[in-house]
């Protein structure tokens, strides 16, 4: 049951109430500004106070399940009490690591009351969005399960869409790897592998959250809401597939850059093994006329422009030496 009495919204920022309160009519879904029957109360990186003020106004809600989703180490699971039943998933948001746009998983709280919605969250994420009216993924009030797992469909539908952005990102890398790599190359490919290893992860967290619900039934009854937790099911379970295909492409990405690696240290040590061979014959024919023994066995020691004969010889030399490692592909 929940309390009639006013809570105030607060709101931070560019105008992003921290707390919402939501309630679904015939019109659609509006904001109101009192908790009372169907209202969905949207918490977004709430205070303890704060938590304590909602727990307050609906009897039977632990502060404590409520602030479980403000603890980023939050595992996903289900919970269900006398009053009310808590899920907690992990969501997929935009992130910026080591100065690499990426992504990143946090918990999102959905609690289940008798007559109220709770969703908590770190940040503000479009799966809360309420919804068009008519559109079939309207977060509706009047729904309290089909609001759960339109949530839950929303995220999996999040998560393939992000991974196929990672996806687009890798074939980027690739594309431009052909042609040089830098440290901010490794830096992005790093921070996508990091990314999927945190989506494989959440995902598979979730996907036992939907496990559980399917096995319960206590939070589908009736055939279209237990048809839209299996297709949250069926897009989750797509995910999870799109993730570990991704994992295991990456893996090749990986092993191809680190045969370019490989292949362009090997062109540059036969460069340089190539010009120090050149660069030595000059360096030889110098040296022997530099010694100091009898110029008479040393030949054009003697003879009018011999050091101009030895100079042009030399050159010759080298020219043609560079011509041969060049058609060998050495240099």
């Amino acid at each position: 049951m929940c309390g009639g009495a006013y809570l105030e919204v607060r709101a931070v920022g560019r105008g992003c109430a921290v707390i919402e309160l939501y309630r679904t009519d015939d019109s659609g879904t509006h904001a109101v500004d009192a908790i009372g029957d169907w209202v969905w109360v949207k918490l977004t990186s709430p205070t303890y106070d704060e938590v304590e003020s909602v727990a307050s106004r609906l009897s039977g809600v632990d502060p404590a399940d409520i602030a479980a989703a403000n603890d980023p180490e939050e595992k996903s699971r289900v919970v269900y009490e006398k009053d009310f039943s808590l899920v907690l998933i992990d969501i997929p948001v935009g992130d910026v690591r080591h100065g690499v746009s990426t992504f990143d998983t946090i918990p999102l709280g959905i609690i289940v009351c008798e007559r109220n919605v709770i969703t908590v969250c770190a940040q503000d994420t479009p799966i809360l969005s309420p919804g068009r009216v008519g559109s079939g993924q309207e977060l509706s009030t009047r729904e309290r399960r089909k609001f759960l797992y339109r949530i839950l469909l929303r995220t999996a539908l999040l998560y393939q869409r992000d991974l196929r952005s990672i996806d687009r990102q890798r074939r980027d890398f690739e594309e431009k790897i052909k042609k040089s790599t830098t440290e901010e190359d490794l830096m992005s490919l790093h921070e996508v592998e990091t990314t999927l290893v945190y989506f494989a992860t959440s995902l598979r967290g979730n996907g036992s959250v939907l496990t559980r619900l399917q096995r319960s039934g206590r939070l589908h009854p009736g055939q279209s809401t237990e048809d839209l937790l299996e297709d949250a099911a069926t897009e989750t379970q797509q995910a999870i597939e799109m993730a570990q295909i991704y994992r295991d492409i990456m893996g090749g990405t990986r092993d191809l850059l680190s045969s370019l690696m490989d292949s362009r240290l090997n062109n540059v040590m036969e460069r340089l093994t190539s010009i120090t061979l050149i660069l030595s014959i000059p360096t030889v024919i110098s040296g022997l006329y530099g010694m100091n023994v009898d110029l008479s066995w040393m030949p054009l020691a003697q003879v009018p422009h011999g050091f101009g004969i030895i100079c042009g010889g030399t050159a010759i030399v080298c020219v043609v030496l560079s011509v041969i490692l060049v058609r060998r592909g050495w240099m």
